[in-house]
Parts: C-alpha cells; structure tokens; sequence
C-alpha cells in the first residue's frame, strides 16, 4: 500500500495542513480528524499578525480575497493569497491553504486543500484531500457517499485489493498536481496519483497511477 502513504502522495512541508498530514499514514485516516484541527489551528492564527478572524471559527489571512457573496461556516481556515469567489459555500471542517481558488459555486465540506489548489467553477469536494497544485475543472464533483450507505472501499488497481476504510464518507483523494477534467465524477474513494490527468466527462473509480492520462477507466497511458 505504500502508493497510497500521505508521503508518496503530498508534499506537505510548510503548508498549513504539515501537522495533520504528518500525523497519519494514509489520507482516508486523516477524515476524521480535519474539524478539530481547523478549529484549534483557526485559534491560533487569529491570534497571529497576519491574520483576522471573520466570524467565530473561521480564521482568513489579510491578504486572501474573500468575495461578498460567498459563505464560509465555521470551522474553516483560509489561507495566505488565496481566493474565495462569488457564491462559493464553505461548510465548515476546511483547511485552504496558501494560494488556492475556491471558486463561484463551488462547494466545500471535510476537506483540506493543499497549496495552489484550484477548484474555479461549480466544483464539490466532501470528505477528500486536494494536493498541491491539483486542478479540478468546471462541474467536476467529488462523490462522497454510496449509494447504499455502506463503509467506502479504496481499490488498489494493480492488485486489486480492497482497503476498507471504516468510514461512510470518503471523497476523492488528488495527490499533488492532479488535474481532473470539466464535468468528471469521481466515485467515493477514488484516488489519482502525482500529474495524473483524467480527460473530461469521465466516471471513474478506484486509483489511478501518479504520471499518468486517464483517457477512459480502460485506457490509462503514461504521461511524457
């Protein structure tokens, strides 16, 4: 399972989210813990300089351009230079880091984005972890719930085996400078690897190897 180790997936040094990546091995284990730690990291950035807090639990940098229009709940984390655009709804559990886009409609909850993270247009990320420099496209959604309620299954697709991860809500899992194309769905628990790209308009499930085009879930070729 090392292709699936927080290591091999993120780089996580000097962003906000090092100490909650560092403290597990495998990013599904790090669900569960993203809303105490935003709320104990949302604390004590307000009382950095740099930083304000913009209503109880959530926490933004001075210079992170937050649009009017857009809801942040609370516990959220915003990070340094990034942007919060028109109509983008935040949910709570959120750590943003630092030079993100969360953008018009996009849609967050129990997720951590990771620096330079890029979600522009009419995006859902529940329950996942987004890495640095990921990319989804316009319309592209992170499912994060079964169908049939039952405990979400990380799929190895070089061994096939099945990684139960006790949990009923698991999203997508982007390592860093994934970029997933415009009106993607990714099933519960679906991971891409480093540089992968998948074309637009596809559902995909399971893993996807890092350095990779996924043209179609049967044609996975590798990037030059």
């Amino acid at each position: 399972m090392t292709e699936f180790l927080n290591r091999n997936l993120f780089d996580s040094k000097g962003t906000l989210a090092e100490e909650l990546i560092a403290s597990r091995d495998y990013p599904w284990e790090l669900l569960p813990l993203i809303g105490d730690f935003v709320a104990e990291l949302a604390e004590r950035l307000c009382r950095t300089p740099g930083w304000k807090m913009l209503s109880p639990g959530v926490a933004a940098a001075e210079d992170a351009v937050i649009a009017e229009s857009a809801v942040i709940c609370g516990p959220s984390v915003i990070g340094l230079g990034t942007e919060v655009r028109p109509g983008a709804y935040i949910r709570g559990k959120v750590l943003v880091c630092g030079g993100c886009v969360v953008g018009n409609s996009t849609e967050l909850k129990n997720a951590v984005l990771l620096n330079g993270a890029k979600l522009p247009h009419y995006t859902y990320a529940g329950d996942s972890i987004v890495g640095n420099r990921a990319h989804m496209g316009a319309g592209a959604v992170a499912s994060n719930l079964k169908f049939n309620g039952t405990n979400v299954v990380i799929r190895n697709g070089k061994t096939g085996e099945c990684i139960d991860t006790g949990l009923r809500k698991v999203g997508a899992i982007l390592a860093d400078g994934a970029d997933i194309g415009c009106h993607c769905v990714l099933n519960p628990g679906t991971v891409i690897g480093r540089n992968t790209v998948l074309y637009p308009n596809l559902c995909f499930r399971g893993t996807a190897p890092e350095n990779s085009i996924v043209k179609s879930p049967d044609n996975i070729v590798p990037r030059n």
